[in-house]
């Protein structure tokens, strides 16, 4: 439109009192230290679910390495050390992103999107582990299968034991992680929605505050002639 581009910016929009909510809330945005902290529900739920899995992990392969004494400890051996490594995991993860905040080093909002607690790498270290624990699951039930149940090896039936608690708790996270990030996308798609939503009405409104203006011009003019 010409007459739009023609105005000064002045008039293109109407003259609205600054509301210091909005002037304070945009000088919190630009501070670099506080985007860690966006979000907090999401990055308390996901730091929660990470402790747990860490203390659960660790918990569960300490308890089975300290049992491979007893006969036939073969399974519990490698069971509780990949345990240990799927705690291990998810607590470097934790730590590398606690370092990565304390010195500062990144600036970056995708890269602090990714790194944060409940970013990306949360997401994809708790899925991975959740695998890992299906497929742990998975193994010792097939062995547990394969050399059948009897009382006088009553080890099978702890190896069916520890798989089926495997096996639960894998699908349990797989799927958790699996409504968090349907969830996650739904809310992002419908805040996107209600932006666009609010951003309509400006722009009807000063398109209407500019043909009253013409109108006025108009109408003037033709008194004048």
């Amino acid at each position: 439109m010409p007459e739009m581009e023609a105005l000064p910016r002045a008039l293109r929009r109407p003259w609205r009192r600054p509301n210091p909510a909005h002037i304070q809330r945009n000088i919190l945005e630009e501070q670099v230290e506080l985007w860690w902290f966006r979000e907090p529900r999401k990055s308390l739920l996901c730091y929660c679910l990470s402790v747990g899995l860490i203390l659960g992990c660790g918990l569960g392969g300490v308890g089975l390495l300290s049992s491979t004494t007893s006969p036939a400890g073969e399974w519990r051996l490698g069971a509780g050390t990949a345990l240990c490594l799927l705690s291990l995991a998810v607590l470097l993860k934790q730590l590398l992103s606690s370092a990565v905040q304390d010195m500062n080093c990144v600036r970056s909002w995708r890269r602090i999107e990714l790194l944060k607690s409940g970013g990306l790498s949360d997401v994809l270290v708790v899925l991975l582990t959740g695998l890992a624990l299906l497929i742990c699951g998975l193994v010792l039930l097939h062995l547990a299968l394969a050399s059948g149940f009897s009382r006088a090896q009553p080890h099978h039936n702890d190896m069916f034991l520890s798989g089926v608690v495997l096996l639960v708790l894998g699908g349990v996270t797989v799927l958790a992680v699996a409504g968090y990030y349907l969830s996650a996308t739904l809310l992002r798609r419908q805040t996107s929605r209600q932006r666009l939503q609010g951003r309509a009405p400006r722009v009807f409104t000063i398109s209407g505050q500019m043909r009253e203006r013409q109108q006025e011009t108009t109408s003037s003019m033709a008194n004048l002639i």
